[in-house]
């Protein structure tokens, strides 16, 4: 395969993913509404055709336009917009959906593709826009992914959990690097064994590229870290980042102390465990065997947050609307501070 076409590749996912497009020699084309700014403006390499990836009248004309041998969707987040897709572009020898760990319907460890149950997806929850009905969503753009490979389509899914890394526009984790880096001590939500799967943002961009060269129509592959840490250890590896990126080796910042707390002293400053961002009450872990089996690699955990933590300090990124406010946690503190 020669020629991308990139339904949305400018902000996060895709534009990791043109990136790891362009390292392998791909001439790479861009679909996107042009609302969101486009980093490769000045890259010859890059074509950009502007469009609303829902209106498919414009989807067929950037795929008569470009005859991709690859399409990336990015941006699908209603099953009939996959569906679409897998129609206008049912020729190419490939085509990739950015699904979600999320479309997942079971909680169970870990989560396996092909036999953990997917969320169903009612007709009402198919059309709507609304937090709650995403995993559904994303579920049923799978089962649309699954019913063009039937047609003989090569479709295929891949679905990430959390992701994070440079660019990311959700301040998630960014939240947390930008207490570690503040503060001195840091609240720890529950008793610090939370575990929530993540993958690297450049890990999921190789995973699509790779899923497109070697998948098999009408799979789902799951992609993650293939190392899950707990989130007490997560703001470890970020206190050890932050030495080891923003402070030379004779200056190492200070340790920070992690202190744990569980609902009740949380009241103390009116705040709820699912507060903080990257909490999540069951464990959430995908399967990522079948993945690994088509030769793809995880990033380091080290090397992943380090590049995570130089890019928030490069940036104006605090993450301040996802998590509690500092003086909220400061009353949790004075109120562990006496127990």
């Amino acid at each position: 395969m020669d020629t991308a076409l990139v339904i949305g590749g400018t902000r996060f996912i895709g534009r990791h993913l043109v990136d790891d497009l362009l390292e392998h020699d791909y001439d790479v084309t861009l679909f996107t509404r042009g609302t969101s700014g486009n980093p490769f403006v000045d890259d010859d390499r890059v074509d950009h055709i502007e469009g609303d990836r829902t209106n498919e009248t414009a989807l067929e004309a950037a795929a008569t336009t470009v005859d991709p041998d690859a399409v990336f969707d990015c941006v699908a987040y209603h099953p009939k917009d996959v569906r679409a897709a897998t129609t206008i572009f049912a020729d190419c020898d490939a085509y990739v959906y950015v699904s979600s760990g999320a479309a997942y319907g079971r909680e169970e460890i870990p989560k396996r593709e092909g036999e953990t149950p997917l969320h169903e997806c009612t007709l009402e929850q198919a059309t709507d826009d609304s937090f709650e009905t995403y995993g559904n969503r994303k579920a049923e753009g799978d089962r649309a992914v699954f019913a063009a490979a039937e047609d003989g389509v090569r479709a295929m899914a891949v679905r990430p959990p959390i992701v994070y890394g440079p660019h990311d526009h959700t301040e998630r984790l960014d939240w947390w690097i930008d207490r570690v880096n503040r503060f001195d001590r840091v609240v720890v939500p529950g008793d610090g064994t939370n575990l929530r799967h993540r993958v690297y943002v450049e890990d999921v961009a190789s995973a699509l590229r790779i899923v497109a060269e070697r998948g098999a129509a009408g799979e789902a592959y799951n992609v993650g870290d293939r190392r899950l840490v707990t989130l007490e250890e997560m703001i470890d590896l970020i206190a050890e980042s932050l030495n080891r990126v923003a402070h030379s080796a004779t200056e190492k910042a200070n340790d920070v102390e992690l202190v744990r707390a569980g609902p009740r002293e949380l009241a103390a400053g009116d705040i709820e465990l699912d507060d903080y961002p990257l909490y999540r009450t069951y464990p959430h872990v995908l399967s990522t065997a079948k993945l690994a089996a088509l030769d793809w690699e995880s990033t380091s955990l080290e090397t992943a947050m380090d590049r995570s933590v130089a890019d928030h300090l490069e940036s104006d990124r605090d993450g301040s609307e996802n998590g509690p406010e500092r003086e909220a946690e400061e009353r949790v503190l004075g109120i562990l501070e006496t127990l």
